[in-house]
């Protein structure tokens, strides 16, 4: 065992790239969450953005086309699920999972000509002056865009939410769906948007994965990224500063266990392996046990009455 190869600069540097598509999933579902939609269905667009943005990014040659692409298949996917839920009034937790299962099948078929095949390459956004500053510029100023997209969305949805209209609309509809509806509010609607949103940011959060994290497409390459990004959203008491921390925490044992695993530490692999999905379970039952902080209307279905 060898601790001192474990390098703090590149420990941090990659924690971030690891947060980033947890944080991007998480970001989309606490929208749809607190407008009082419980989507079940993230590992499905997750895992959908993924192949969605792998095979245009490999046809086109441009990695931001196949970001764009992912966003609009997650967003394509979630879209079944707010037909299902907002429309024709189906269970949120059983369309959620059905919307898992369709997107993992679905990915499976679209990507078997692409294994084995590698994307472009994303270039890194190296911050003149910034990225030369010892420890800081790796650290901080030395990713690729899609790191410092995830920054300005989380900045995004924290004042959407916290300072504007639409934000306090959603909000309200969140909270008790009926009197927004007799305050005039197209209830429906909203949850749509949310809905739509949410599945963009899942998709681009598993184009991450597929296009710069692990830049290659495996069949089931999110591995349960989606319910992580389920599980900050409880653990961040539906708060887009929180989620930012906490994609940081899981991002940082899933890095934290890599690095263990080279430096030889006395323990079975498979401990560390399954170290960041043993803390997402104990996470989501010591944060579940306090629901007061969830949106009031939350899974519920809306029947409008007039």
């Amino acid at each position: 065992m060898d601790l001192s190869s474990i390098s703090p600069t590149l420990l941090l540097a990659s924690l971030m790239v690891a947060a980033t598509p947890i944080l991007l999933a998480a970001l989309g579902e606490l929208v749809v969450e607190r407008a009082g939609v419980l989507n079940l269905g993230v590992e499905g667009m997750m895992i959908t953005g993924a192949i969605c943005g792998f095979a245009i990014a490999v046809n086109t040659g441009s990695p931001l086309l196949g970001f764009a692409a992912a966003a609009v298949g997650g967003a394509l996917l979630s879209l079944l699920f707010a037909l299902l839920t907002q429309i024709a009034l189906a269970n949120h937790v059983a369309s959620g999972l059905a919307l898992t299962l369709f997107g993992l099948g679905l990915s499976a078929l679209l990507g078997q000509g692409y294994v084995g095949i590698k994307p472009p390459p994303t270039g890194k956004l190296d911050i003149p002056l910034l990225s030369d500053i010892p420890f800081f510029g790796p650290v901080l100023f030395s990713h690729d865009i899609m790191v410092y997209v995830g920054l300005a969305l989380t900045l995004a949805v924290w004042v959407m939410l916290k300072h504007t209209r639409i934000g306090l609309i959603l909000r309200a509809v969140g909270e008790n769906h009926d009197a927004a509806h007799a305050l005039g509010y197209k209830v429906v609607r909203v949850r749509i948007m949310a809905i739509l949103f949410g599945g963009a940011c899942a998709g681009l959060g598993g184009a991450y994965i597929s296009l710069i994290r692990v830049p290659q497409w495996t069949e089931g390459m999110t591995a349960g990224a989606g319910w992580i990004a389920l599980a900050l959203v409880v653990f961040a008491s539906w708060k887009a500063g929180r989620v930012l921390l906490g994609a940081y925490l899981f991002g940082g044992v899933t890095v934290l266990q890599l690095n263990l695993q080279a430096a030889g530490v006395a323990l079975p692999v498979e401990y560390l392996s399954m170290s960041p999905y043993v803390i997402t379970i104990l996470v989501l039952v010591i944060m579940s046990a306090d629901r007061s902080r969830a949106p009031a209307s939350l899974g519920r279905t809306f029947h409008a009455s007039g």
